[in-house]
């Protein structure tokens, strides 16, 4: 038994050190990965800026408005509610009709539904396996918002082209492309929940929105949910880039091999 402990103890002194660096450290595909995120916030913010180019960001706009009614939805059918449509509105706006439900769960799932998403998808992001993963995730989610939204033209329209994306990225360097893809999608939902919230609730100050009716309800102001929101919805951003960064130290031919034998595709 002595042997045992001693050998027990020479391994864990020998894991120690990798695991501190591993934790600790960033190594040169994540070093990839976060300056490739870092482009994504640039051209984000210049496109959304910028007249004339900002209509270049509106499909993707669309998408994370999609993803924004679904947390309405999803939360509503989680607490008892029930969703009876969902509609996109071409000039960048959304609703989600439903009947009963909690509403202090359900008014702040679209801002913070939309952030969670955005989250998993950056997490996601950091790896091709992961994001195959994640593409089935938001395949069921497609299907469930075009259930809802089966008599609304644009959120369908939306949804396919989303659906046909993913699918095409599958196809190209080994599913690479759809990471890349993945990842922008996460930080896209991200920043625009929080442009979204400040937009809404502290540039503008727009009275009807779910912050104001939660404001209504529950008490305070649209303007500290907004900022309490907001928040709450960077820290999701910055967990799953963290949760990335510890949980896919893989290289990037690493990652391809691992790809090759979840769900191989040709390469293109």
């Amino acid at each position: 038994m002595p042997a045992v402990y001693a050998a027990l103890e020479d391994r864990a002194a020998h894991m120690a050190p990798h695991l501190a660096q591993r934790s600790l450290s960033v190594n040169h595909t994540q070093s990839v990965t976060l300056g490739i995120m870092a482009v994504y916030v640039v051209v984000i913010a210049i496109l959304w800026n910028v007249p004339y180019l900002r209509y270049s960001l509106w499909p993707f706009k669309m998408l994370v408005i999609a993803f924004h009614e679904f947390g309405h939805a999803i939360t509503a059918c989680c607490t008892g509610g029930r969703v009876e449509s969902i509609s996109l509105d071409p000039h960048e706006g959304g609703v989600t009709h439903m009947r009963g439900g909690m509403s202090a769960v359900t008014l702040p799932a679209g801002y913070l539904g939309s952030s969670i998403i955005g989250a998993l998808l950056i997490f996601a992001g950091f790896d091709i396996v992961a994001s195959k993963v994640a593409s089935f995730v938001l395949g069921v989610c497609f299907l469930l918002t075009l259930w809802w939204a089966r008599k609304d033209w644009l959120t369908i329209m939306t949804i396919f082209i989303a659906i046909g994306l993913l699918v095409a990225c599958w196809f190209i360097a080994h599913a690479e492309a759809l990471r890349w893809f993945v990842l922008f999608i996460g930080v896209m939902s991200s920043l625009y929940s929080v442009w979204d919230i400040c937009d809404d609730l502290i540039l503008r100050k727009v009275n009807s929105s779910d912050a104001s009716v939660f404001a209504k309800k529950y008490g305070g102001s649209s303007q500290c949910w907004g900022v309490i929101w907001s928040i709450i919805s960077l820290c999701f951003m910055a967990i799953g880039i963290i949760g990335g960064i510890a949980a896919f130290p893989e290289s990037f031919s690493q990652q391809e091999k691992d790809s090759d034998n979840f769900i191989p595709t040709f390469k293109f």
